[in-house]
């Protein structure tokens, strides 16, 4: 028998005589990570050519691309060496389960797709809920649920989660940052957590992140973010990163009916206004604003509105879109996402807050590179009222 023949004869004697043949013994689970479709299409052989080379058929490639074939280690190094790579470049043991901090809004349970950051020593559990849960590949799923911490088996790769930075913040260029990342190699990836820019600043002080994204003016000091950086993370080195400036004001409905102008005509009590929730910067600004134009807290609280609050600039949009307001404190970006009219009122720094330990983390540092590419840049100033200049430049370092 000529040699060729002979190596394929000894080949499907191995496929037939395993245990694992096609699907001999199968499980909904592969015991291994299987990259040999990556491999094959680097090289760019079909399965059928991967096969011809490898002395198997394109329905085997097929099976143990697709984790329903465990090859023997005879097949697995035949494989290598077709592809020129390393069988543990092909194949490798999935990550051993993990002990992480669960971070839901509800009660942890088993068989919950999540994603995965360390932060400092200790792991984060993110689910992922909703539509934009439903788009976006889990790096691990929950087995088992004890109180506030779940022990979650990985899907991913362990390196790509020790580059996962967490940052939250309410801006959502953040995610669309996030996204960016997602698209191009910058040596790191970020996880996204909405939140108002108070609620994101204490996150990071619980150490559930590594970064925070805020707009937090002081009308006393006439200072942006430093003063309540001070207050909530007093004592440890941070940060503050620039990212940008947007113009803040109020968002009306189009044409603006009412003719609203400014913090004069919220006073007049003919306005319904929408309000953020406590600790978010553009709730901060309204009561600013309206503290200059004479409306002081406890008349604050019986204009129409002022205690009707959401929880994100979008929603906010939204409720005037809808009639449920005549008007909003928000940035011009939410306006003109839902065809909105606006009226600015003051323009307003965004920074982003890391403590000293986390400033050349990999997530970080792939986040602020985003942030100074043009073609990023360029998408950012098409949503309205961001003006982009040195971003990831240090502001100052707050003690």
């Amino acid at each position: 028998m000529p040699s060729q023949e002979k190596w394929r004869a000894s080949i499907a004697f191995d496929i037939l005589s395993s245990p694992f043949y096609f699907g001999a013994v199968s499980s909904p689970e592969s015991p291994l990570r299987v990259h040999l479709r990556a491999y094959r299409e680097r090289a760019h052989l079909s399965r059928a050519e991967l096969g011809s080379r490898a002395g198997l058929s394109r329905q085997a490639i097929h099976q143990i691309e697709t984790g329903a074939t465990v090859p023997s280690t005879r097949i697995a190094l035949h494989l290598a060496r077709v592809l020129g790579v390393r069988v543990e470049d092909l194949f490798a043991l999935p990550d051993p389960p993990l002990t992480a901090w669960w971070r839901g809004a509800g009660p942890a349970r088993p068989g919950v797709r999540v994603r995965l950051a360390q932060v400092g020593r200790g792991w984060l559990a993110l689910p992922l809920q909703g539509e934009a849960g439903l788009q976006t590949a889990a790096d691990g799923l929950t087995t088992h649920a004890d109180g506030g911490l779940v022990q979650v088996t990985p899907l991913g790769e362990g390196a790509d989660l020790e580059r996962t930075a967490v940052v939250c913040g309410c801006d959502p260029a953040l995610g669309l940052l996030a996204a960016t990342l997602g698209r191009e190699d910058h040596g790191g990836r970020v996880l996204w957590q909405p939140a108002s820019s108070l609620d994101a600043l204490r996150t990071l002080a619980r150490g559930e992140a590594h970064a925070a994204g805020l707009h937090l003016y002081d009308s006393l000091s006439g200072e942006s973010n430093a003063p309540a950086v001070r207050r909530e993370l007093g004592g440890r080195d941070v940060h503050l990163l620039t990212l940008w400036d947007w113009e803040q004001g109020l968002i009306v409905a189009p044409g603006n009916p009412l003719g609203v102008r400014g913090p004069a005509d919220l006073a007049s009590g003919r306005v319904r206004l929408v309000n953020r929730d406590v600790g978010a910067g553009s709730r901060v600004l309204l009561d600013t604003w309206l503290d200059r134009a004479g409306v002081k807290a406890e008349r604050r609280l019986h204009l129409p509105g002022y205690t009707s609050v959401v929880g994100s600039h979008l929603d906010a949009a939204r409720a005037v879109a809808q009639g449920q307001a005549d008007a909003a404190p928000g940035p011009e970006f939410a306006a003109r996402a839902l065809g909105l009219d606006f009226v600015p009122l003051q323009r307003e720094r965004y920074d982003l807050a890391v403590p000293a330990e986390y400033v050349t983390h990999p997530g970080v540092q792939a986040l602020l590179q985003a942030a100074r590419s043009p073609a990023f840049q360029t998408e950012q100033r098409a949503l309205g009222g961001y003006t982009i200049t040195h971003p990831g430049d240090l502001w100052q370092v707050v003690a």
